[in-house]
């Protein structure tokens, strides 16, 4: 290679690298409800099955469309209230079985119905992280959902769970000993706090989390975590 190819080379690095630092200083943000900002963030997947639609702006007649679906939807059920209650329920069955296209579906619908509610981000961070594996936008969704109104009791025990998934076992104690006081009766969530005290060296504390989810009803995908953590912390 002679000595001008390999300036060319060096050349192109350098412009790529300036712009890729220039993308990431100025990344866009949206405002998705009132108060409410998010990084534009899209993927490899159609329009609909993305959060927030891929944040893709709307013409006047897609605009009237999703008008339209939301005043059937909420006539149909008798509230907006319902109407958003059983679309996230939907969104989150969708998600326990790996139907990822189908609970975006879900969460966009819920999000058109109440742009404001804690529940369209938790089910947005839930479904990134499990189908595009993108833990700074499943984060800042947690954050956001942390912020906006009627929070799921289970949403600490979501957000602790991404944490151990995220490498951040220190972070996610704090989170998850909140998580068992929303919700006592949640096995799960005592199920990801045993695991932060394990990871954390506290073994006496972790077994102690994990009885308390044994006296709970773990959920199918909790429970062999749970024999997994009782495994490794050698609880009695």
């Amino acid at each position: 290679m002679n000595r001008f190819e390999n300036y060319l080379r060096a050349a192109i690095y350098a412009v790529a690298l300036t712009l890729a630092s220039t993308l990431s200083a100025v990344a866009e943000t949206v405002e998705v409800a009132p108060g409410v900002q998010l990084t534009k963030r899209t993927y490899k997947a159609p329009i609909n099955e993305q959060p927030f639609f891929g944040f893709a702006a709307k013409n006047s007649e897609q605009q009237a469309a999703d008008a339209n679906f939301v005043n059937a939807i909420i006539q149909a059920a008798g509230t907006r209230e319902k109407a958003f209650e059983e679309t996230t329920k939907r969104g989150w069955r969708a998600i326990n079985a790996n139907r990822m296209g189908e609970a975006a579906q879900r969460f966009n619908q819920a999000f058109l119905i109440s742009p404001e509610q804690s529940g369209v981000y938790q089910g947005f961070a839930a479904g990134t992280l499990a189908r595009f594996k993108d833990l700074d936008a499943t984060e800042e969704l947690f954050k956001v959902a942390l912020k906006q109104p009627h929070p799921m009791k289970a949403l600490n025990a979501d957000y602790g769970r991404f944490l151990l998934v995220a490498k951040r076992p220190k972070d996610a104690q704090s989170v998850l000993e909140q998580a068992v006081k929303d919700a006592p009766d949640f096995a799960d969530a005592w199920t990801n706090l045993a695991w932060a005290r394990f990871q954390n060296g506290d073994q006496a504390a972790a077994c102690a989390a994990a009885e308390e989810a044994a006296k709970q009803r773990p959920s199918a995908n909790s429970a062999s975590d749970l024999t997994a953590v009782r495994d490794r912390a050698q609880c009695k």
